[in-house]
């Protein structure tokens, strides 16, 4: 009788780890555009020498150069983090022969996930692009808008509404999408309840964080998950620190440190809700280093950093990837950017 009793609870916890480890995770993915190693450093030490990633339970590094050029640019990156394929420089969601690539965003959309692009620079920017577009140019904005509007992602918000609803074919994409309510600020987006959402947080580009963009990366992040977990579906957010690029590209350290300290704090918003649901996945990564940036001195109890800049353009260092969460110890090593979509693909495609 004992032996049947310890065999029926054997069995019992096997079918419950077996069905927690078959349920598909959430997954946010959270890129920095731009972001290498000194970036993530010199927001450290002017953030009281801490940042969340300090929390990531594993660590890897990824090679960012695209199919023609060993310095990639983000249309080519964002279409190996998105689709596992190397590209050229300047398209989105084709592979070298110009051939459609499914994106894992797609992927998990087919398979039932719910889905959301939140960024910092208008929604049709290459990276968030290279989630949904089959473009040869990261430059045909009023086509890449047009890809969006069919592309059911059920929340996006960032910038950009000129392209829907200021076009050269006088079409109002806005009009058309008639499965999206648009809000015009968080409190809406909070409180309306609709499975598809749109939110453009500027007619164009959003002004820089030190300038005083809102709402904050956090807020959104924050408020975007409290509406998916009204869904009984897992999820795929995507994330992107836009500017953090557009600062280096300035080489303008104000500049970058409000976009890292704000992008540290949407990270902050993830890993927690990771460790508090116990079934996300975080990964935190770049699409590639801009600037070549190196910080050359400071003072750590003044929280003051000094960077040098060797560019004005991207550079082709390696970057990390940090992750939390259900198959984090995946995307611990060394290896390509492709790798990223091959990983996330294994976890889904059951």
């Amino acid at each position: 009788m004992i032996k049947k009793l310890l065999l029926l609870l054997i069995t019992l916890f096997c079918f419950t780890v077996q069905s927690q480890n078959s349920k598909r995770p959430n997954i946010i993915m959270m890129i920095g555009d731009g972001m290498g190693i000194s970036q993530i450093s010199s927001s450290m030490y002017s953030n009281n020498n801490y940042t969340p990633l300090e929390g990531s339970e594993f660590i890897g590094l990824i090679k960012t150069h695209s199919l023609d050029d060993l310095v990639t640019d983000s249309a080519a990156s964002g279409t190996a983090l998105a689709s596992g394929v190397k590209t050229y420089n300047g398209v989105l969601g084709l592979d070298q022969n110009y051939n459609s690539v499914k994106t894992i965003l797609e992927i998990c959309r087919d398979k039932g996930y719910m889905t959301a692009i939140i960024v910092t620079s208008t929604i049709v920017h290459a990276t968030p692009a290279a989630y949904y577009s089959k473009s040869k140019s990261r430059y045909e904005y009023y086509k890449i808008a047009d890809e969006l509007s069919k592309s059911n992602i059920n929340f996006f918000v960032g910038g950009g509404e000129k392209y829907f609803n200021n076009r050269d074919d006088k079409r109002n994409l806005m009009n058309e999408m008639k499965e999206y309510t648009f809000v015009n600020s968080l409190e809406d987006y909070k409180n309306i309840f609709s499975k598809n959402i749109g939110f453009f947080t500027a007619y164009d580009d959003p002004i820089q964080k030190n300038f005083g963009r809102e709402p904050s990366l956090e807020d959104i992040i924050e408020a975007t998950i409290e509406k998916l977990k009204n869904f009984d579906k897992p999820f795929f957010i995507l994330v992107e620190g836009s500017q953090i690029d557009w600062a280096e590209h300035d080489n303008d350290q104000e500049y970058l440190l409000s976009e890292m300290l704000e992008f540290d704090k949407a990270v902050d918003v993830s890993y927690k809700y990771a460790i508090e649901n116990k079934n996300t996945l975080v990964i935190v990564t770049a699409d590639h280093e801009t600037g070549g940036a190196a910080i050359v001195s400071g003072d750590l109890e003044k929280k003051i950093v000094k960077i040098n800049y060797s560019s004005d353009e991207h550079t082709s260092e390696m970057v990390p990837v940090f992750s939390i969460g259900p198959y984090s110890e995946k995307f611990k090593g060394v290896y390509d950017n492709t790798e990223i979509f091959n990983k996330l693909f294994e976890i889904v495609k059951e």
